[in-house]
């Protein structure tokens, strides 16, 4: 298999910076600096000290513990079964959320560049929905190589509109420095949680490099080092350009900053692209893991009537169902874009907890420390996700509950019946 391996520290790094920097960006900084103010630099800064020891982390169990089935191997590894099956209904939990909330982010920049409201958004967005999963019934699928491309696009995008607009505003907006007091730090931190989901990503992917013990490790810290000057200047230039304005299209504010309506235009574009290939990725994704779950007990078992379809079908109508359902109660007024985003990175914070206890058991020495300390930065975020930590914890017991039934049913099966 030596010779199938073929990440560089350069590619390895790349596919880094895919798997953190998405749809997200189009959002969220805005979101975060309606929590916080300008005081949400705080929280930016605080996530990417937490991302250094989350990053060395998940780089060390790539290299000293290479396992196929992403990071809910890991929990299964360290944690048993059951924490890996419910690790595996926390991701697709953060799907459901997380599939409305990007296209409701693509149709945000719609109703921008068209200049209509949040009803024109969120019709835009169930229309992006649907056609991203009809795609995904009849098997079209866009490649995980041209979602690299469409990020790395959106790299130079950010960069660039960051590099025109601070200059002329970096000063901007920094007073009141925290207009909605210090604890509106730790929502920001919460909101931005999502921006920082990724680095896990890579961890499966460790035996695809060719020299994994040197390169993973180099490509972790060159990534980094991309991840921070792109979001440490994202986070000035949205302070900068768009506290105080309400922003759904931060992206957009900056882009005009230095190009105008036309670029303003151009990133609408870009936006709708990145988001309908990133739903395209995800929803299919989304229902293969939800067939397997099934499949081990841990959803309802008519989920996986159908898996052997390259995507199953059955997955594709409750996750079309429920984003319907969430996208109208979005229209109606009854949620917020900020809500859905809360809600996803509460699960992928409570995938985090399990995934870092785990390390802890497994690892050791000083990257044990590295995990250590990494677990006890993600709980303090934890604590400020608030009541939207129900979400995972109701996805917990689902999983669970299922997992006994499942059990119950096949002891039932294996009865010998009274002749």
């Amino acid at each position: 298999m030596g010779e199938d391996r073929s990440l560089g520290v350069v590619r390895g790094a790349a596919l880094y910076v895919g798997a953190l920097i998405g749809p997200g960006v189009l959002l969220v900084p805005a979101l975060a600096v309606q929590a916080a103010g300008a005081a949400s630099i705080l929280a930016w800064a605080g996530l990417l000290v937490l991302s250094a020891p989350l990053a060395v982390t998940f780089a060390a169990l790539g290299v000293r513990h290479p396992v196929a089935g992403g990071v809910a191997a890991y929990v299964r590894a360290g944690l048993g079964d059951a924490a890996g099956a419910v690790t595996g209904v926390w991701f697709m939990t953060a799907m459901l959320a997380g599939g409305p909330a990007v296209s409701l982010i693509g149709g945000y920049y719609v109703a921008d560049l068209t200049g209509s409201g949040t009803s024109v958004a969120v019709v835009v967005g169930l229309l992006m929905f649907s056609v991203v999963l009809a795609a995904n019934a009849f098997g079209l699928r866009v490649s995980s190589g041209f979602q690299l491309v469409l990020s790395a696009v959106l790299v130079v995008v950010i960069a660039s509109a960051v590099g025109i607009a601070l200059p002329s505003r970096a000063g901007d907006n920094w007073t009141p420095f925290a207009p909605h007091g210090w604890l509106a730090v730790g929502e920001a931190a919460s909101i931005l949680m999502w921006l920082f989901i990724g680095w896990e990503a890579m961890a499966q992917l460790a035996g695809e490099f060719r020299r994994p013990e040197r390169d993973l490790p180099r490509a972790m810290a060159l990534a980094f080092g991309v991840v921070t000057a792109l979001y440490v200047g994202l986070a000035v230039a949205a302070i900068a350009v768009t506290a105080g304005g309400g922003s759904k299209v931060p992206l957009a504010d900056l882009v005009a900053v230095g190009f105008g309506r036309a670029g303003r235009d151009a990133t609408a574009v870009l936006a709708v692209a990145l988001t309908m290939g990133t739903m395209n990725v995800y929803m299919g994704g989304a229902a293969k893991l939800a067939a397997a779950l099934a499949h081990e007990g841990a959803l309802p078992r008519w989920l996986a009537g159908d898996a052997t379809r390259s995507i199953p079908r059955r997955p594709l109508l409750v996750l079309a169902l429920v984003g319907t359902v969430v996208l109208l109660a979005l229209g109606a007024g009854f949620s917020s874009a900020a809500d859905l985003v809360r809600a996803t990175s509460a699960c992928f914070v409570a995938v985090y907890l399990l995934s870092l206890t785990s390390a802890v058991r497994m690892l050791a020495g000083r990257i044990r420390v590295a995990a250590v300390v990494s677990l006890a930065l993600v709980a303090v975020v934890a604590i400020f996700s608030e009541a939207f930590l129900l979400v995972p914890l109701a996805a917990a017991l689902l999983a669970l509950g299922a997992r006994v039934a499942s059990r119950r049913r096949a002891r039932a099966r294996a009865r010998p019946h009274p002749a």
